[in-house]
């Protein structure tokens, strides 16, 4: 080892005199093999070197000797999870700038299964827009396979394509499909062939870390293009060729064979003797390991997908990042992580500096996530360089960014925690001996693999991968953690790794791969791209059956922790036998943190089966199956803004004085959705407060609607379909609309329902919802709560809908702008203040009447009717009123973003506060009818406009929220009194006396007794 040892010496010195260390990672097997790697001397100026992204290594493969190891990809070297996030995402951004903002937002990303699971995750979020899926080599009971492919030199051949949705494949838009690398292009070509035979498009855009085809691959991909009549693009990091003599597949499995034979270690459990970082000597195997494994609850948010093996869109992605910081903190806490602290190590006494590490002013050999090049250094920083400094001339942008990136190479530098140095991460130390076979020992000496920058001063940094002295005599440290993912699962443990560097800031060395299906051998040489390597046994019951897995460079890497991040699949004894995973790692870090993603279930896409009860022999025909009304044929809203599930009734009479409509109303005469208040129109006076309230709450309202929407995407459904109850709910409706397209790109449908109280929903309206959406999917949403009447109505219509129509699936669960009654789980905000849409009737509300439900009008197959008040068009504010609201949304994002992390956080449960006021009001004014009593603004509002009030009762000290309120009462003779303790800011009340004579000729109401 003394060898190794003088190249460190060497490669330090060297890295003292100059800070442009360049170093081609590929010698050992090149000098065996005569293998050639040529960069493509055309690559884009300033794109990262290729010798930067790739190393080689030798694997146990039929079909190609060598693997091409990326020291980006986060697969089998520990990278800076901000690198790797970096890469992908900023290939995507090229992606976007290549196919425009209108085809990307058409586009679908789709990555390979595994090594690519991950990168082509963030490729889709380099996109923005676009949906995700990866091709997996896990078969799922119930899922039904929409396409598959060959990877004809892969050790694993087959790969499934197993969308939730088959919709993500059957689209015209251009198909992105990424992979780590490209060799031959082999596998593009069969993914293009079969996927085109089925769901042909016009264009596909191939995306890889690396092109390394030959030129006669790059003409046969070019061919093909032509034969098929499609457009294919390739954007890749850097591009060159691979050069392989004759025979080098025979020479390869030979030099395999040969170096196990001479260096293997034995087949064996951890338990053979593996120095960890916490001082074992490996003699307690995986009786020791129990004790250093803490099971983590990361509070995965429910039914939020593990990745891309079901489709992962924009939605999900926005509950991802809300979720993440959480879940970072839930690991931290587990593993008492902190910024300076090292699990397991405690203060040395006073100026001693333990064995294996550097003081104060000493030169420390760690690598900033650089591989071991020839030299064995890999790309350090200056000794002198500050903490997040990047190397000079290097094109690293240093401006809060977390894995600084080389310019132009595609790696996004936003939103990222920590400043490194580009390039691959550290593998395993260059120290004493073969890394070979299961429960490998890690090498007994030469530096630690992948540290920070090196520093003049500072914290004491290891530097050696063996075991630290003891807990007494080791001073605190910064905490080194690896989040290991497993196999196809990268793209969570990698977004994890991103957040838990964000939540422990530079106090701490945070690195990120996964485990791997690839057979590759290990050799302990700094020329070599795979220093050490974990084998264990398969823990997730794979189709092909049972065999080995690796971890690759971890052994050695000198970790204080390990958070091992499977699914729930994966999850099973295996993984905690005691020549499992979890026993390996925990002979080679002080602690080992288990963190498991519950593995997502899709639901079945299939059209809703309408189960028939024995009252229901056949099914209920829909004359004509009616479609929604659309403006301008029918509303102002524009067509894509709303589909209305009613009939038009324009022509009929259905308007009454206010007057009778109440005496028939109280009478029990007749039904108020029998029949329809003349339509107030407003004075001036009225209108100009309309727009002055508006011009003060718009802000106010977008918050609210920004918050209620992420909520619902965050929790009721990613691509939930609107169905506003007619019409309050219909603005917030089109609002919430617009603000997943605003922020999103999220095109979500919108419906209008009516629902009447006493009568129920529209049960025709729900059967055509069930027939052309998920149920599930449905998300009913209103303008408010009041005492809660209608979200007790909703309930119970739904269920006996269920029971009498045998469709389920619709849930009760009402979203509302704002919900002062406590009736509901999902709310913008719980105040009670005025929205402008309550201060009107159909000019706010896209000229539609309330609806009407009367068995002359409306047969048993019939949707409920409602008119569309042309005539009033020149008074219509429904479009300023959306379009106010909708021009704030940019400047409340900040805002509602952190509002929606508290509200997912908090108990939302209902109260039902406003019930009970309402019945002890009721009782109060000796009214004895909680339908009599309408608390809120927005109710109030409407007793003001429809019916006839007897009195109303603000909240002392209410201010300009009940301007309008005051100005209606005044209008029509109402007295205001002010009250105390309400839990609303203003209450109305119905008159209770409801004959004609309760009024005056004028149509005011008279004093009451």
């Amino acid at each position: 080892m003394a060898h190794a040892a003088t190249e460190r010496a060497e490669a330090v010195r060297a890295e003292k005199e100059s800070d442009t260390v360049s170093v081609w990672t590929g010698s050992w097997v090149a000098e065996r093999l005569g293998v050639a790697l040529a960069a493509d001397e055309k690559g884009a100026p300033g794109a990262p070197r290729l010798e930067e992204l790739l190393g080689l290594a030798l694997r146990r493969n039929p079909k190609r000797a060598h693997l091409l190891v990326s020291n980006v990809l986060g697969k089998h070297v520990p990278q800076h999870p901000s690198v790797v996030y970096g890469a992908g995402r900023g290939l995507g951004e090229r992606v976007r700038e290549l196919l425009g903002e209108a085809d990307a937002a058409r586009a679908v990303v789709l990555g390979y299964a595994e090594t690519a699971t991950g990168l082509g995750h963030t490729v889709a979020d380099g996109l923005g827009l676009s949906p995700y899926l990866h091709s997996t080599r896990r078969a799922v009971a119930g899922v039904a396979q929409a396409g598959g492919f060959e990877e004809s030199h892969s050790h694993a051949t087959s790969h499934l394509l197993l969308p939730e949705d088959p919709e993500l494949l059957t689209g015209t838009g251009p198909l992105v499909l990424v992979d780590d690398e490209f060799s031959t292009g082999n596998t593009v070509l069969n993914t293009i062939r079969a996927l085109h035979a089925r769901y042909p498009r016009e264009r596909y855009v191939i995306v890889a870390l690396a092109d390394m085809r030959a030129p006669s691959d790059r003409a046969r991909l070019a061919a093909f293009a032509a034969e098929i009549g499609a457009c294919v693009d390739l954007v890749s990091l850097a591009s060159g060729t691979v050069t392989l003599p004759d025979g080098v597949l025979e020479k390869g499995q030979e030099l395999v064979a040969c170096h196990e034979a001479d260096h293997g270690a034995p087949e064996s459990s951890a338990a053979d003797g593996a120095d960890g970082a916490d001082g074992a000597d490996g003699a307690d195997g995986a009786d020791g390991a129990a004790g250093r494994v803490v099971r983590i609850d990361l509070g995965w948010p429910e039914g939020l997908p593990d990745g891309g093996r079901h489709g992962f869109r924009p939605e999900h992605r926005a509950r991802l990042e809300t979720a993440l910081p959480a879940m970072a903190d839930r690991i931290a806490e587990a593993l008492a992580l902190g910024a300076g602290t090292a699990p397991g190590h405690a203060a040395d006494a006073p100026g001693e500096t333990p064995a294996g590490m550097t003081g104060p002013g000493e030169s420390a050999a760690v690598l900033s996530g650089g591989a071991p090049g020839a030299d064995g250094s890999g790309l350090h920083a200056p000794a002198s360089a500050a903490p997040g400094a990047v190397r000079a001339g290097s094109g690293v942008s240093a401006s809060d960014v977390s894995g600084a990136v080389r310019a132009g190479s595609g790696v996004s530098a936003s939103d990222v925690s920590g400043a490194v140095l580009p390039g691959p991460a550290a593998s395993a130390a260059d120290g004493s001996g073969p890394a070979l076979g299961r429960g490998t020992r890690a090498p007994a000496s030469g530096p630690r693999g992948g540290g920070t920058p090196a520093r003049a001063s500072g914290p004491l940094m290891p530097t050696q991968a063996t075991a630290p002295p003891s807990r007494s005599a080791v001073r605190r440290t910064p905490p080194r953690v690896l989040v290991l993912g497993c196999e196809e699962l990268m793209y969570a443990p990698l977004r994890l790794g991103m957040a838990l560097q964000e939540r422990l800031g530079d106090g701490a060395e945070i690195r990120f791969s996964t485990t791997t299906r690839s057979p590759v051998l290990a050799v302990d040489d700094p020329g070599y791209a795979i220093r050490s390597r974990l084998v264990f046994p398969a823990h997730d019951d794979p189709a092909d059956g049972p065999g080995d897995r690796y971890a690759y460079n971890v052994a050695g890497g000198g970790f204080d922790a390990v958070v091992a991040v499977v699914d729930s699949t994966a999850d099973t004894p295996g993984l905690h036998a005691p020549d499992g995973l979890l026993s390996q790692l925990a002979a080679h870090a002080g602690r080992v943190g288990l963190a498991v993603v519950p593995a997502y279930q899709p639901r079945p896409h299939r059209p809703v089966h309408i189960r028939r009860t024995t009252t229901e022999s056949a099914p209920m025909p829909v004359p004509g199956r009616p479609e929604p009304l659309r403006g301008p044929a029918f509303s102002s809203y524009p067509a894509e803004d709303v589909g209305w599930l009613l009939q038009d009734l324009s022509d009929a009479e259905l308007e009454a004085p206010t007057e009778e409509r109440e005496e028939a109303i109280q009478s029990g005469g007749a039904h108020y959705a029998e029949s329809l208040p003349v339509e107030y129109q407003p004075s001036a006076q009225y209108q100009r407060l309309f727009r002055d309230a508006l011009d003060a709450s718009a802000a106010r309202i977008a918050r609210a609607v920004g918050t209620v929407t992420e909520t619902v995407l965050a929790e009721r459904s990613p691509r939930p379909v609107l169905v506003s109850l007619a019409r309050a709910g219909t603005p917030v409706g089109v609002l919430m609309r617009r603000w997943a397209q605003h922020r999103h790109g999220l095109d979500l449908p919108h419906y209008a329902v009516s629902i009447v109280r006493g009568r129920g929903i529209d049960a025709n309206a729900l059967r055509w919802l069930a027939r052309h959406h998920d149920p599930a999917d449905v998300v009913f949403v209103d303008g408010w709560t009041g005492k809660g009447a209608i979200t007790r109505e909703l309930a119970a219509a739904l269920a006996e809908f269920a029971e009498s129509h045998g469709v389920s699936g619709f849930s009760p669960d009402i979203a509302v702008l704002a919900d002062p009654g406590g009736c509901v789980r999902t709310y913008g905000t719980r105040e009670d203040f005025l929205i402008p849409s309550a201060c009107l009737n159909s000019t706010v509300s896209g000229l539609i009447s309330r609806t009407v439900l009367r068995s002359d009008l409306v047969g048993p197959h019939d949707f409920h009717g409602a008119k569309f008040y042309r005539e009033l068009a020149a008074d219509d504010v429904s479009g300023l009123f959306t379009q106010t609201v909708a021009a704030r949304f940019g400047e409340v994002a900040e805002t509602v973003a952190t509002d929606v992390k508290e509200l997912l956080a908090a108990d939302r449960e209902p109260t039902w506060e406003g019930w009970a006021a309402v019945e002890r009001i009721s009782e109060e004014y000796g009214i004895h009818d909680v339908n009599l009593v309408k608390p809120g603004v927005g109710e109030t509002t409407r007793v003001l406009l429809r019916r006839v009030p007897w009195k109303i009762l603000a909240q002392r000290g209410a201010g300009d929220d009940l301007a309008h309120i005051r100005l209606l009462a005044a209008q029509r003779g109402v007295p205001v009194e002010e009250a105390d303790g309400l839990p609303y800011s203003c209450v109305g009340l119905i008159h209770p006396r409801y004959t004609r004579g309760a009024t005056g000729a004028d149509g005011k109401a008279v004093t009451a007794p």
